[in-house]
């Protein structure tokens, strides 16, 4: 089973202008160094919670069906289903019928329940879901709680960037940083 991302977001949850807010700069000298924090920081809080905050593409590639024909999708919230590709033992590539499956997205994850499972598949990487992810288009759409841990981070990195050699960095996260994102990370028993 393979995740990859096929489609980033088109905008950061936090504005440049938001940064510099927060952390009181009113020069354009790093405005450049800001824009990558932002986006680490971003990719950072994706990584620990496994949730998509602005609207992606993402596709599950799998070499089998699943046992019961459920498969889960590793990316929360997921809006929609774009396309579940089948390649047969001869590499012929054919669209599902979206009447052949279903989503229940409000579960996390997210589980999508095959009524038919076509056969033979190619041996490795037979399947393939385009699934979309996220919590809308705009940072507005991201929860507070998550904007806020981006927040965090971008000025922590920055206070602390000259401090530690780029090879180290991340260094250390902020104190509360956890608690910010804890009710968003996928708990496993």
């Amino acid at each position: 089973m393979t995740l990859l991302r096929t489609v980033e977001p088109a905008v950061e949850p936090v504005t440049l202008a938001e940064v510099k807010n927060h952390l009181r700069l009113s020069h354009q000298s790093e405005d450049e160094l800001l824009a990558g924090l932002i986006r680490a920081a971003r990719e950072d809080v994706e990584r620990a919670t496994g949730v998509a905050m602005i609207d992606q593409t993402w596709r599950l590639v799998l070499d089998c069906w699943p046992r019961g024909g459920c498969v889960t999708l590793m990316r929360h919230p997921v809006r929609e289903i774009l396309s579940v590709t089948l390649f047969g033992s001869e590499g012929e590539a054919s669209v599902m019928d979206p009447s052949d499956y279903q989503l229940d997205s409000l579960s996390r994850p997210a589980r999508l329940q095959f009524h038919r499972r076509p056969e033979p598949l190619r041996a490795m990487n037979g399947i393939e879901i385009d699934f979309k992810a996220g919590f809308g288009e705009a940072g507005t759409d991201v929860p507070d709680l998550l904007r806020r841990a981006v927040l965090m981070l971008v000025a922590h990195w920055y206070e602390f960037r000259a401090s530690i050699g780029p090879a180290q960095q991340p260094a250390s996260y902020p104190a509360g940083y956890d608690r910010l994102i804890s009710g968003y990370r996928d708990r496993r028993l």
